[in-house]
């Protein structure tokens, strides 16, 4: 039975930032995971190129059961604070849309700052190691397959259950209930959606499509592109709305964002009157998709033969396309887990649980869901972050 101050359960982004800082303050820290190598949702990050944080971020960017919660972790661990480590260390890096940070090169330069600032903080980290029971006393005592640990504090950075193949399973949600925390009903999240049979009969063969629109769900929209798959839709926009898409509810499009197409349909009575609509939405959209959508849903002829009643029908179908999702593709392919550890139960300055002392929840496993775009990464660091000055 070895002895430690702190040990980390999750080598993940919230797990070694926490990690580092707990032993920047000359803590005594063990990391646990039991995968094979740590870190492994940071290699995948933004195609492998680590979206790291985003330069706009605020508390309006997450989700949460208690959406003041996030505010005071990510104040005290901004996104330019990460920027700033990121720069110490040499790694260049650059900003795509929306505010939206990547590595110029692979992400695992971002793995190896955090793994090398834990090295030098003398940070010991374990993988394959399985957890097969916690006990608390006095002290947690970690029971494992490669032995017993006993710690004053006791991190629980395991993530959630998205993206199953990268080790995530649901450990933590176990020893927050073990330990009396309440849980928040968990989704997957930043998921695409899938369409039912009759949709997918009418859509499915457009797969590999993808358009710019405005999705709205909720009172909540996000106009990026939509991408047509074989199972439904996908693409940023969906991903982004489906936080906020619950079974049952129904997905609004826009295809048409920049366009006022009631003018557009008038102007070309007036200089096109031959032409018939499907070749004329054709130039407005992808052809195959705006052919589609009319021979699915109105008699295609020449434009100078619709009324202006037919008008604001065709409009409706363009510019407010209602389709009702069946369902998500699930954490296979989910980049986050909405719900987790209710914040009630914790400490919105130090995550430590209300209701025992010594043992702290971060990141992922937590209910705080952030956007698409380097938010959810940014909430590891933050979170771990502010953990570490505590344990």
């Amino acid at each position: 039975m070895k002895s430690y101050e702190v040990v980390i359960i999750g080598a993940g982004a919230a797990g070694l930032m926490c990690a580092l800082t707990a032993g920047q303050r000359g803590r005594e820290v063990l990391v646990l995971d039991h995968a094979g190598r740590v870190g492994e949702k940071i290699l995948i990050s933004g195609g492998g190129s680590c979206n790291f944080t985003n330069l706009y971020l605020d508390s309006e960017h997450y989700i949460s059961g208690n959406p003041h919660f996030c505010k005071s972790a990510l104040s005290r661990f901004s996104q330019n604070d990460f920027i700033s480590l990121v720069e110490k260390h040499g790694v260049s890096y650059h900003e795509r849309k929306s505010g939206q940070l990547f590595c110029d090169g692979k992400a695992r330069e971002i793995l190896s700052i955090l793994l090398e600032v834990c090295r030098i903080a003398g940070v010991r980290i374990q993988t394959k190691c399985k957890i097969r029971k916690i006990e608390k006393d006095q002290y947690f005592t970690v029971k494992t397959n490669s032995g017993e640990y006993v710690a004053e504090s006791l991190v629980i950075a395991t993530g959630g259950l998205s993206m199953p193949e990268t080790g995530a399973t649901g450990f933590g949600y176990k020893v927050a209930e073990q330990f009396g925390l309440n849980l928040v009903s968990r989704q997957p999240g930043l998921v695409p959606l899938t369409l039912s049979k009759t949709d997918l009969n009418n859509f499915g063969d457009l797969s590999g499509i993808s358009v710019d629109a405005v999705v709205s769900c909720n009172e909540k929209s996000f106009r990026e592109s939509i991408l047509f798959t074989h199972r439904g839709l996908s693409g940023p926009a969906i991903l982004q709305i489906s936080n906020y898409w619950q079974r049952g509810d129904e997905v609004v499009i826009d295809l048409l964002p920049d366009i006022d197409l009631v003018q557009t349909i008038k102007q070309w009575q007036n200089e096109r009157p031959k032409a018939e609509l499907k070749t004329l939405m054709g130039e407005l959209l992808t052809r195959r998709l705006a052919h589609r959508l009319v021979e699915l849903w109105y008699h295609n002829k020449p434009v100078n033969q619709y009324s202006e009643k037919e008008i604001n029908e065709i409009v409706a179908i363009f510019h407010k396309w209602h389709i009702m999702p069946s369902g998500t593709e699930g954490y296979k392919v989910a980049e986050v887990t909405r719900g987790g550890v209710d914040t009630d139960g914790l400490s919105s300055k130090t995550f430590e649980a209300r209701n025992v002392k010594g043992i702290y929840f971060i990141g992922e496993v937590v209910d705080v869901t952030g956007w698409l775009g380097g938010y959810n990464l940014q909430w590891a660091w933050s979170s771990g972050f502010c953990a570490g000055q505590f344990v």
